[in-house]
């Protein structure tokens, strides 16, 4: 199977070691922009950009690094709850059709309680998916050039609708990860590809089996993808010589109070995060070369595949036999880290070919809209 492979945008910041300020550098647009390009002319397929109040706002990184790229594609967060779906709909087309058709999208419920409150979000874990069902649904419709009456629990629109359409039809793939059973069924229903974050072979195999039956209760196929960091040197020895240098500056107070932010989090895929190291530095490698190390203080994915270009492509594979198409990966410090996995990694796997998406006749000459509401030569109503 040839694989799809992105990389990672570290709009909260990057550096050489974690959970400090030592070896820290400063990520601004210059920065960015050379994540950008390099990850575009190594190979890789797209970059994520990622979402939350210690990142910088993910629709406007991927927009202003469009006339950067050619070929990369930006796969960018999007939040049910905070925004308007109809908003929302009208945004991603924006950035679809500036971009040629270069932007996928990423569902986030968010995880952490005191965050989403901060944003106006009161609604608890069953809620959320709830409203973010909604939301889903009304985007997709939407966007895919359908006029849309909703009445729903949370949301309801009255005539929303399209005027300019995104270039992908029917709308930009959707991604979407998720743990609980109500995060499965949505993925089922709705997504396009449901993205896991790096367990065990086998906890991974026991999520898509679950999801691929729901799909096909609905009568759906969706795609499988991978979220994971990777640690690759030319040697075994040396990858894990650089994990461990990695947390060389990590302190236990500073775990300690890590862990208990990220407790307060419902997401049930951090608490299974979490549940993988304890907040123990003594039981990090979890499965053959799988390295959690990297989740003693960051949130969301926290594990990484440590080891030499051998090791690290087998265990990507294996990844790979339970219907995973697409990884995304990422390492400390981006930058230098997008050259090392690009060059020893990439000769041993066979790799997807970057495909942009034909000419849908979605950007065509049609003059200023009718009073507001009608394209020009339309027929118009009396």
């Amino acid at each position: 199977m040839s694989l799809t492979i992105f990389w990672f945008l570290p709009t909260h910041g990057d550096g050489h070691y974690l959970g400090t300020a030592k070896g820290a550098r400063t990520v601004d647009h210059s920065y960015l922009q050379q994540i950008a390009r390099a990850a575009e002319r190594l190979g890789f397929a797209g970059v994520l950009v990622p979402t939350g109040r210690s990142c910088e706002d993910p629709w406007i990184v991927a927009a202003s690094l469009i006339a950067d790229t050619r070929t990369l594609k930006f796969l960018v967060a999007l939040r049910p709850g905070v925004i308007s779906p109809t908003v929302a709909a009208r945004q991603a087309a924006t950035l679809d059709r500036l971009s040629g058709g270069r932007v996928l999208f990423n569902l986030v419920t968010g995880g952490d309680p005191e965050e989403l409150a901060g944003d106006g979000l009161h609604l608890d874990h069953a809620g959320r998916y709830e409203a973010a069902a909604e939301f889903t649904r009304i985007w997709r419709n939407v966007l895919s050039g359908q006029p849309v009456d909703f009445e729903g629990r949370h949301l309801q629109v009255r005539g929303a609708r399209l005027l300019f359409p995104p270039v992908q039809q029917p709308h930009p793939p959707l991604y979407f990860g998720g743990s609980s059973a109500v995060a499965h069924e949505l993925a089922a229903e709705q997504v396009d590809l449901y993205l896991s974050w790096g367990e065990p072979v086998e906890a991974v195999a026991a999520k898509i089996a679950d999801v691929r039956a729901r799909a096909a209760r609905h009568g759906r196929i969706i795609r499988f993808g991978l979220r994971v960091h990777v640690i690759v040197r030319e040697t075994s020895k040396q990858a894990w010589e650089a994990a461990s240098q990695l947390i060389s500056h990590l302190d236990d107070a500073t775990v300690a109070r890590a862990q208990t932010s990220l407790a307060r989090f419902d997401s049930a895929g951090q608490k299974r995060m979490n549940a993988l190291h304890g907040g123990q530095r003594d039981r990090l490698e979890i499965a053959p070369n799988l390295w959690t190390g990297i989740g003693l203080v960051r949130g969301g994915a926290g594990t990484a595949l440590v080891g030499d270009p051998q090791e690290v492509a087998g265990r990507l594979q294996a990844y790979a036999a339970l219907g995973i198409d697409t990884f995304v990966l990422s390492g400390y410090p981006h930058l230098e880290e997008a050259y090392r996995t690009a060059e020893l990694l990439f000769p041993h796997l066979e790799l997807a070919q970057p495909v942009l998406p034909a000419d849908s006749g979605a950007i065509r000459p049609v003059g200023e809209i009718v009073a507001n509401d009608q394209l020009p030569g339309a027929d118009i109503p009396d």
